[in-house]
């Protein structure tokens, strides 16, 4: 037997036409599972402070190039890091401000006391 619940149509319907749409939740899910591993996100964290080329960043991980190399390879591909060339040595910076803005607002929300 399905117990009764309040089911309010209206606030049912209001939400249902302002909802992000399935395909945009499942890339906002899929930007969130990359930036649930420490490794990367310690990247990106490090890349909110300054631009820096894979060496700069295996020494500061302490992992190794080919590690910090395939980590970034997969944060450019949700377009959270890009790249630029200075001579020989690739630079990697965060995106854009959108990347600064989730991370900035993640860690008020972990810093917030109740």
């Amino acid at each position: 037997m399905e117990s009764k619940c309040c089911v309010n149509q209206e606030n049912v319907d209001i939400v249902r036409d302002e909802l992000y749409a399935d395909h945009e939740i499942a890339e906002i899910a899929d930007i969130f599972k990359i930036l649930g591993d420490p490794t990367r996100m310690r990247i990106v964290a490090a890349l909110q402070i300054r631009e820096l080329c894979v060496g700069d960043l295996a020494a500061l991980m302490e992992i190794s190039q080919s590690g910090v190399s395939h980590q970034l390879r997969l944060l450019k591909q949700k377009r959270i890091v890009k790249s630029r060339r200075e001579g020989k040595t690739m630079v990697y910076s965060l995106d854009d401000h959108h990347v600064v803005d989730i991370i900035k607002t993640t860690a008020n929300h972990v810093r917030h006391e109740e």
